[in-house]
């Protein structure tokens, strides 16, 4: 994906920054992320969600709230209100550019606001939280000891996950006033409430109140190990997931990369780890990258296991239409392939030409198996027909790689 500076007004005249993440390619819809409490729209659970929508083809645009990150303001004049405004002024600024959101993300407190502001954004068809409260009113206990100074002097500093940050009496007065569960009952959209059972910031029973008071259809997907923030790589991975395979089914069909007459593959870089990168071929997307004992993040298969599975898949599909051409009785197949690189001279498949040559060959061993009893003949036929496998050809025979570069 690419990743744009944007900005927009706040309800209050305030610049706020943006990051808008760009699928490469055809965009199927597009998507409002809101961060947390105490946090801004580069924390790691939302690059992570980010990256993933951006392999469905869904852009995200990412902001931050008012006197938070990059943008102008003073947080103390905010307000839980004043925040599910900004939000909605988000979704405004979006149409305005054409890219109208369909799901709102919410982390924490900014899943309360996305809560609160669903019924507010039309078109909305999905809604996720993140370890959301079910009040806003449950952000008060994190300075709890600093509330009767906020109200005696209109304003007070806190301390909240290490941060410095001052709170205003019109942010208590709004968490108190804001019924946000009769909020939850009136959205119409899918709901998805995702939450650590260990969270110690806010509890699990927030999930169940909000699950419990929205209408269907609703989903729950439990973070099991999670912290409040997703600070752990392999927690923000599952949570991008879990939303991105729940977000697919509110998408527009995928249209195919390319010119539909010609076999085009793209893969670009995400720029999210050292390796990974998206692959788009036809409609299908997914992620290449390598294992983690070599530098990867592990997301996807490596290119050589691309390459297995391209022979694999391509001996099974030939078995089979040899199969219904002869009108076979062939059981299930399935085709196990491994990869490594051996010396000429150990290659004992090789010709004694090659046996000589210096330097390793890619040895690829396929496996063949065939539900059911086969006869020998039948056994020497499947080699037979496997062999003339379209990539088993290219493999063997050797391709011409043509580069150009832009």
């Amino acid at each position: 994906m690419a990743t744009e500076k944007r900005e927009f007004k706040s309800i209050s005249g305030e610049m706020l920054a943006a990051r808008f993440d760009r699928p490469d390619g055809k965009i199927r819809g597009y998507a409002l992320f809101a961060h947390c409490f105490t946090c801004t729209k580069d924390i790691l659970a939302a690059r992570r969600i980010a990256t993933h929508l951006a392999r469905l083809g869904v852009a995200v645009l990412r902001f931050d709230f008012t006197g938070l990150g990059s943008s102008q303001g003073e947080f103390a004049n905010t307000s839980f209100a004043s925040n599910v405004e900004d939000l909605v002024k988000a979704a405004e600024y979006m149409r305005e550019q054409g890219e109208a959101p369909s799901i709102l993300i919410g982390h924490s407190l900014g899943g309360a606001a996305v809560l609160a502001a669903a019924t507010e954004i039309p078109d909305i068809k999905g809604v996720v939280t993140i370890g959301a409260p079910a009040d806003a009113e449950h952000v008060l206990h994190m300075f709890d000891e600093k509330i009767s100074e906020i109200e005696e002097n209109g304003v007070a500093e806190v301390v909240l996950a290490g941060r410095k940050m001052k709170i205003g009496k019109g942010f208590l007065e709004a968490a108190r006033n804001t019924k946000l569960l009769d909020k939850v009952a009136k959205i119409r959209a899918s709901l998805l409430v995702m939450h650590s059972p260990i969270d110690q910031t806010v509890g699990v029973d927030n999930a169940t109140r909000i699950f419990v008071a929205a209408k269907h259809p609703k989903s729950f997907i439990s973070l099991d190990r999670a912290d409040h923030l997703l600070s752990v790589e392999e927690d923000a991975e599952f949570a991008s997931e879990m939303i991105s395979a729940w977000a697919t089914k509110l998408l527009p069909k995928d249209a195919p990369q390319g010119v539909a007459e010609i076999e085009h593959i793209r893969v670009k870089e995400t720029r999210d780890s050292k390796f990974q990168n998206t692959v788009q071929a036809g409609s299908h997307r997914f992620f290449a990258d390598e294992p983690q004992s070599v530098g990867g993040a592990d997301s996807g298969p490596s290119p050589y296991d691309l390459l297995g599975a391209a022979l694999g898949a391509c001996t099974s599909m030939t078995l089979r239409m040899y199969a219904d051409f002869k009108k076979l009785d062939l059981g299930a197949v399935t085709v196990d392939v491994s990869h490594k690189k051996v010396h000429f001279k150990d290659c004992q498949e090789c010709t004694q030409s090659e046996q000589q040559k210096s330097g390793k060959v890619d040895r690829f061993e396929r496996h063949i198996s065939i539900e059911g009893k086969i006869s020998p003949e039948i056994a020497d036929k499947i080699v037979e027909i496997a062999n003339k496998c379209p990539v088993h050809k290219t493999l063997e025979q050797g391709a011409k790689v043509v580069t150009k570069v832009n």
